[in-house]
């Protein structure tokens, strides 16, 4: 099973955060030193979550994975320091999620806990890899962009297969204004006009940059393809609903610049309300080679494993 080894790993986990964030640095940094710290990639239907961040009730993904972390590694969940890239909103799916979570103890193997964690978890969570992290590793203080589609399914009818990952819209999409429209979201802007209100008193960087703007036709489906260094609270969705109504060819594509440069949310209310969370899904972090660099004599990466048979079974059973 797991086997202690003595030393972890040095550390370098200071950044340009602001001291409070440096703080939550070098509290993480004491208990990696203390332990192992491990990176998972996550999938999940969110459609009956209560987004990521943790919540007994109703259910959220973070506190779904943590109960079935503390069975199979028989710890608390004050030990685990389970955290997330990305804390999704209710509703909202992801294919590439990454979280890090601290053991007290190192594994000869990654597979059998891949195995169990899969095995206690709803078939709407799965585990996609697991991997050793270098202590300096955060999942998100050291992500360097994150990657987001919204799907759009754009017909009359709506696919019923489409029904709880796109966002059905009636109206024929004017996708060369849509596409006018993103390129003036790329770049570094100050983006309070897109940000909703928080439930704390967190102050946040208005100011974000965004790589890339795409939208994609496949038939029906448009997809949209947002990568950004960080964004605010629901950034995405109010980008996106603008981008409906400048579609829909209510406003006009260079509506865009006046709403950037007004920095206020009141200003994006008057043409529109957020767009339905069940349509976003995170589906990438990126991180520096460096941050993901595996220690040494870590165990290897846990990708699963098949299954083999020495004889011949009927399917499913």
């Amino acid at each position: 099973m797991s086997s202690p080894i003595a030393g972890p790993f040095s550390l370098n986990i200071l950044g340009n955060g602001g001291a409070a964030e440096d703080h939550d640095r070098l509290e993480l940094g004491k208990l990696a030193a203390d332990g192992y710290k491990w990176r998972l990639v996550i999938a999940y239907d969110g459609t009956r979550f209560s987004g990521w961040q943790y919540q007994q009730s109703p259910p959220t993904i973070q506190c779904t994975i943590e109960k079935a972390l503390m069975t199979a590694t028989k710890l608390e969940r004050k030990h685990l320091h389970l955290v997330g890239a990305s804390r999704t909103d209710a509703g909202v799916h992801a294919f590439g999620q990454v979280a890090h979570f601290i053991t007290p103890f190192n594994y000869d193997s990654l597979e059998s806990i891949h195995a169990a964690l899969n095995g206690l978890l709803p078939s709407d969570i799965r585990v996609r890899e697991i991997s050793a992290a270098a202590p300096e590793f955060h999942a998100r203080f050291s992500a360097k962009s994150k990657i987001y589609h919204y799907k759009i399914y754009n017909d009359p009818v709506m696919d019923p297969f489409h029904r709880h990952f796109a966002y059905h819209s009636i109206y024929k999409l004017n996708t060369d204004a849509m596409k006018e429209a993103a390129k003036y979201l790329v770049g570094k802007h100050d983006f309070s006009a897109f940000v909703n209100a928080q439930r704390n008193d967190r102050i946040l960087d208005p100011l974000k940059n965004i790589f890339r703007f795409d939208i994609i036709e496949m038939g029906s489906l448009l997809q949209i393809e947002v990568e950004g260094s960080g964004f605010l609270y629901r950034q995405v969705r109010n980008m996106v609903a603008l981008l409906v109504q400048i579609g829909r060819e209510a406003i006009p594509p260079d509506i865009v610049p006046k709403i950037l440069e007004s920095r206020d949310r009141k200003e994006l209310a008057k043409y529109t309300v957020s767009a339905p969370p069940h349509g976003l899904s995170l589906v990438a972090v990126k991180y520096n080679e460096d941050h993901l660099r595996l220690p040494t004599g870590c165990p290897a990466t846990s990708l699963g494993r098949h299954h083999a048979v020495s004889k011949c079974k009927l399917p499913f059973y």
